[in-house]
């Protein structure tokens, strides 16, 4: 089985780690991994700006890229989900090009979707000695069904307790350009979940975006709450924290 993983824009820039752990839980028996070294952006910013031309062209050197693998992986619900829900509709002016969009998007998977539901792991190697609650990210909640799969594999994570958090589901207030578009909504859902975060006592607060760890670290810091990491679920079941 050959895996194309999507690093994502933001990991590569931003952290890192969560690409490295993502490719250390992919190492499997029978699993070749393959990190294409042109892959830049799935397109979803502009995308969700309205800039069209640029999404499309995203989009097709995206297709380009990853279209000779069986499987697609990214550690990511977002960019997952526009790779699944958007892309056939973005190339729909272009019948080849849509059906080369759809083909792609049925092979297309969250990290965890892909542990839990084709590799089907019964093991990650990562060890968390505390309680970490759970924040469910918009984009691979609604888009790409996630929602067992991590707690699943949490379940997996020797010295790990869950506690579940207060309106997990709920957005976080990053949303993307969301956050940029409106600011004054975005800070007072990111001050709500923040809330929740510190209620539900965990050590950690873990989830599979990084945009929306991002500014949910932010605000916590700015609320002055210093003790809670913010964790990629990658760098936990890995054991490959920063």
């Amino acid at each position: 089985m050959r895996v194309g993983l999507f690093v994502t824009c933001l990991v590569d820039l931003m952290r890192p780690s969560i690409g490295f752990a993502a490719l250390k839980l992919l190492d499997r028996p029978g699993v070749e991994v393959v990190v294409p070294d042109r892959q830049t952006c799935c397109g979803q910013p502009a995308y969700n700006s309205g800039d069209r031309d640029d999404a499309i062209a995203l989009a097709r050197k995206f297709v380009e890229e990853f279209e000779g693998f069986d499987h697609v992986v990214a550690p990511s619900g977002s960019c997952s989900g526009m790779v699944r829900t958007h892309y056939a509709e973005l190339l729909s002016g272009d019948p080849a090009w849509k059906s080369r969009a759809e083909r792609l998007g049925a092979r297309t998977w969250e990290l965890t979707q892909f542990l839990v539901d084709v590799l089907k792991v019964d093991f990650v190697p990562g060890r968390f000695d505390g309680t970490v609650t759970y924040h469910d990210s918009c984009a691979g909640l609604r888009e790409m069904g996630v929602k067992g799969q991590p707690r699943a594999l949490l379940g997996k994570v020797s010295g790990l307790s869950l506690a579940e958090m207060a309106e997990c589901e709920t957005c976080c207030g990053f949303g993307g350009t969301f956050s940029v578009k409106f600011g004054d909504i975005s800070a007072r859902l990111a001050d709500d979940k923040c809330r929740h975060v510190e209620a539900s006592g965990a050590d950690a607060v873990v989830l599979g975006d990084l945009g929306c760890m991002l500014n949910i670290e932010g605000r916590l810091r700015r609320r002055g709450h210093a003790s809670t990491q913010v964790l990629h679920i990658a760098e936990v079941l890995a054991g490959e924290r920063p």
